[in-house]
């Protein structure tokens, strides 16, 4: 079993090193508040691209969260890949949250779509569709289609992919980041609600965002087993 541990995330190597140089070469020239300065900035670069283990559950028929944050939204919105409606929950990242983004399920990815836009507010409505984002189309084995969709915020200015087009990819996987306070969203299937609700703090890999509806999961029990669904409990005399 391997030991939970909290890492450093490969895009955050330059920017430590940069801003520890710079520490080094002002703490030399005896320049005490620039050294100091920069020596915080790289102790607050360590903290920001940090990336720890997580457990992921896993229970079949369970989504977990693709980022860690806040809820901010839960409501039905047009899904940016097929456009159709579909109930999706928005997550906002803060400046000290983990930024590194993961899968919410085991899928292959189907498509990836990335849109040049603003830089507003990630905690707006409008980011949504205003502001610089990548869309993935992620597909299960059993066919359920998801929509996780990074987007850029106000102080953010790059998402980083890691996967392409075609990557088969396991529950709670790392597949990219968004640098310095942004955005995800993801677009539930149908026969999928979820689990979670408004202002609730959620972490990536780890919190159980979604989940099959009860009917859904009798009928993909009952598919499985070969056996007769249970009957509903009735309500008369015992």
């Amino acid at each position: 079993m391997r030991k939970a541990s909290t890492g450093i995330t490969a895009e955050g190597l330059p920017s430590i090193a940069l801003s520890a140089f710079c520490a080094l070469v002002f703490a030399l020239l005896g320049c005490i508040v620039l050294a100091v300065l920069f020596l915080f900035l790289t102790l607050f670069c360590c903290h920001f691209f940090r990336d720890p283990e997580r457990v992921v559950p896993r229970e079949p028929g369970l989504a977990v969260s693709p980022a860690d944050g806040k809820v901010i939204r839960i409501a039905v919105m047009p899904d940016p890949i097929s456009m159709r409606p579909r109930t999706c929950i928005c997550i906002f990242m803060n400046v000290f949250n983990v930024h590194v983004n993961r899968s919410p399920v085991s899928a292959r990815v189907e498509a990836i779509r990335y849109h040049q836009g603003k830089y507003l507010n990630a905690a707006l409505d409008k980011a949504s569709h205003d502001n610089e984002r990548c869309a993935y189309s992620l597909v299960e084995a059993e066919g359920e289609r998801w929509t996780m969709v990074q987007v850029a915020g106000l102080i953010a200015r790059r998402i980083v992919c890691r996967v392409d087009e075609g990557d088969e990819l396991e529950r709670g996987e790392r597949l990219g980041m968004i640098k310095f306070g942004s955005r995800v969203d993801l677009y539930l299937p149908e026969g999928y609600s979820p689990r979670v609700v408004v202002g609730e703090k959620v972490l990536a890999g780890c919190t159980v965002l979604a989940g099959r509806d009860r009917k859904e999961t009798v009928e993909a029990a009952t598919h499985a087993t070969g056996l007769p669904a249970p009957a509903a409990p009735d309500g008369g005399s015992r």
